[in-house]
């Protein structure tokens, strides 16, 4: 059973930076809310259970609902988590449009409208899992590596304005001391993705599912390791089809009656990052893994757009990858010669 259905208090929590703003509401008083402001601390978060006592009620009596805020909210997270209380996390967009036309907008009224969100979807609410320490560790570094690329790509466009200006000033210094700089960002970036290795070969089931996704040709450390984290080492989806909605390469249909009939799209929701690390990883299957490399002549000489098919493979490449997780075998090319002689 949905624990959330088992609830009657319900609080929208509103997060920022310094602050979090809470809205109880009640399933017998709809419409009434208990408004509480605290701060985005540990010390914060102790008033909550004073705040409820009021109401003659305690934390474990209600299921509290925020939005994806980031680093903003993992302090909170980790609180509600240490105390065993029922909470979910849902994307921002989803909580907006779910209500439809509004006015207006404050700390205050947002978490109102997170509290109604969570009192009328509660009956298909998920509750929020954790991720390990390892998992934030690896998070964190993911992180940290997409601010050193920038960096990298920064010096690089640097590199080649000044080349440029060497050809008419002569001054070398310059392109040589962003040659060097550019030279040390490579290295530390290097250096990241060892020590992401690394953190993922001290847990055990991280290391096996690592292995097994690494195992499709395709998917490199840097893509194994965002759907390490984006899928909470594979426990958060349950199969490639979700995970390719999430990730914003699955086709939908778009059709409505006689008039409205347009070829199979995918939304522009989803995670970018994860979506072109897909794409990098399917155009390197396209060259290196010979059905992928079949499939895309056959449907590039059907006429269908490079994107297109690219998009294809990276969906394929999802449906591998979680195929050997739900086997728990790395996977195997198969040839097509193998079968020359069956039948």
């Amino acid at each position: 059973m949905n624990k959330f259905n088992e609830k009657k208090w319900f609080i929208g929590v509103d997060i920022s930076k310094d602050t979090l703003d809470l809205s109880l509401l009640c399933e017998e008083s709809y419409g009434a809310f208990e408004d509480l402001q605290l701060k985005n601390s540990l010390k914060g978060f102790t008033k909550i259970k004073k705040w409820l006592g009021k109401q003659g009620r305690k934390p474990e009596d209600c299921a509290f609902c925020m939005e994806h805020t980031g680093t903003y909210g993992l302090l909170f997270f980790a609180w509600l988590e240490t105390n065993g209380l029922l909470f979910c996390v849902e994307p921002g967009l989803q909580i907006k449009r779910s209500l439809g036309m509004t006015r207006g907008k404050t700390d205050k009224i947002d978490a109102r409208r997170i509290a109604d969100y969570l009192y009328c979807n509660k009956a298909k609410l998920r509750a929020f899992q954790m991720p390990s320490d390892t998992i934030i560790k690896i998070k964190q570094l993911l992180a940290y590596r997409e601010q050193m690329v920038r960096i990298k790509i920064g010096l690089n466009n640097s590199l080649r304005s000044h080349q440029q200006y060497e050809k008419l000033s002569g001054l070398r210094n310059i392109t040589e001391e962003l040659s060097a700089q550019r030279a040390g960002q490579v290295e530390r970036i290097a250096q990241i993705e060892k020590e992401i290795e690394s953190v993922i070969e001290k847990e055990a089931e991280l290391k096996k599912n690592y292995g097994l996704a690494r195992s499709v040709c395709g998917i490199g450390l840097i893509t194994t390791a965002f759907m390490l984290v984006t899928t909470n080492n594979f426990s958060s989806f349950e199969s490639g089809r979700e995970y390719a909605c999430y990730a914003g390469i699955a086709p939908f249909e778009y059709s409505s009656g006689r008039s409205i009939k347009t070829r199979n799209k995918v939304s522009h929701l989803g995670h970018r990052k994860v979506k072109a690390l897909l794409a990098n990883g399917a155009n390197s299957a396209a060259n290196w893994d010979p059905q992928i490399r079949a499939y895309y002549s056959r449907k590039a000489k059907e006429g269908k757009d490079h994107k297109l098919i690219i998009n294809a493979i990276s969906c394929k490449l999802v449906n591998r990858v979680f195929a050997v997780i739900r086997r728990q075998t790395p996977y195997v090319k198969v040839y097509e010669h193998n079968f020359g002689n069956i039948g």
